[in-house]
């Protein structure tokens, strides 16, 4: 008996993978019918999720009256519209994307719990300007949920994928 490689997955119950030999002529010819493991890379779902859930709070937020306008020091006042809240976390989950993929290449065993950390910390950072902005509460907690969630939505799905 030889043992099933990883990115096969048999098509039998757990228990029983073990008392099938591996057969050397290939699946389907007489032996057990072998299918591809599913991809174990993240999905363009993950990143619609994620901004999917700030088009959410930024819609409720709209209609329960809140105030977009924002005054960054040095700059002009701003609205945060609907484009720049898809834009940003379109990109921000591009981006946690592409680190996880990276930490992937690099630790291997440790790329989720790497990633996961730095993600709450990047998403715990990002809240610095929020509160440095000169909003209304209801924008700056609209925001600021804003850039929770996609950290959220994110550290929830990313790594469960490549697992």
């Amino acid at each position: 008996m030889c043992t099933v490689p990883s990115v096969v997955s048999w098509s039998f119950p757990s228990p029983l993978r073990r008392l099938v030999p591996c057969c050397p002529a290939g699946p389907g010819r007489g032996c057990p019918t072998a299918r591809a493991a599913p991809d174990k890379q993240p999905s363009d779902v993950d990143v619609v999720a994620a901004v999917a859930v700030c088009v959410l709070i930024w819609l409720v937020g709209r209609l329960a009256g809140v105030d977009f306008t924002v005054k960054n020091p040095g700059q002009p006042e701003m609205v945060i519209g609907l484009a720049p809240v898809v834009f940003v976390a379109f990109l921000a989950s591009l981006l946690g994307w592409g680190v996880l993929a990276l930490l992937e290449r690099l630790t291997r065993r440790r790329a989720a719990v790497v990633w996961t950390v730095l993600a709450v910390v990047v998403a715990l950072v990002s809240l610095a300007p929020v509160a440095a902005t000169d909003a209304t509460a209801g924008a700056k907690v609209a925001l600021g949920a804003m850039h929770l969630a996609v950290a959220a939505v994110l550290v929830a799905l990313l790594p469960t994928r490549t697992r």
